[in-house]
């Protein structure tokens, strides 16, 4: 596996989430441990990275605010949202421990709105940070990623049986590969300097 970030500030302790996309029969998902001080947007890039999307689509995170149980929206806020919608919160101002908690331990993340892509976010347990070791890091997970723009849950079932009028595009997807060994993930810092400029 290979790691282009640095965890800057020293964590004392790490999160260890469950990433399993939703409707997909049988489950493709990642184990990921990140360290406490990322924020929902370095979460969105570890994310990412471990499952094999390309982030050139739109994502959010739905999680309930743990005092107020109200559904809270973290993303990237549209300027041109229409008064009275929900907001979404920058997710790069909001840190993951002032949601996730073991009591308050599931979030929904949604990745591209056109195939709507859903991710059940399930934070499995705080551990302390092992000394040596660069975070974020996969540790394990199960089948490959979706290809992009395929159409959602439905393509993709299209694509695994055979029957996607797109077949040739996909003629190389093997939907049952998986190797923590091929994971680079990317600098966080400079995804989001990208999307800002």
């Amino acid at each position: 596996m290979k790691n282009n970030t640095i965890d800057k500030n020293k964590t004392k302790n790490v999160y260890q989430f469950k990433i399993t996309l939703k409707e997909i029969k049988p489950p493709i998902w990642r184990r990921i441990i990140v360290p406490e001080t990322y924020s929902f947007w370095d979460l969105h890039v570890a994310i990412q990275d471990s499952m094999g999307w390309t982030d050139t689509h739109l994502h959010g995170f739905e999680i309930n605010f743990p005092r107020s149980k109200l559904i809270v929206s973290i993303g990237i806020p549209d300027e041109d949202e229409p008064e009275g919608e929900q907001e979404i919160v920058p997710g790069w101002k909001v840190k993951i421990k002032e949601f996730f908690t073991l009591e308050n331990n599931t979030a929904n993340y949604i990745y591209d709105y056109g195939d709507y892509w859903q991710h059940k976010v399930q934070l499995e347990k705080i551990i302390p940070a092992e000394k040596g070791l660069t975070y974020p890091v996969c540790i394990v997970g199960k089948r490959a990623c979706p290809p992009e723009d395929c159409g959602g849950s439905f393509g993709y079932e299209e694509i695994v049986n055979g029957t996607s009028e797109f077949q040739k595009e996909y003629g190389d997807y093997d939907p049952e590969y998986f190797d923590t060994d091929d994971i680079y993930f990317g600098d966080p810092a400079e995804r989001l300097k990208s999307i800002l400029q």
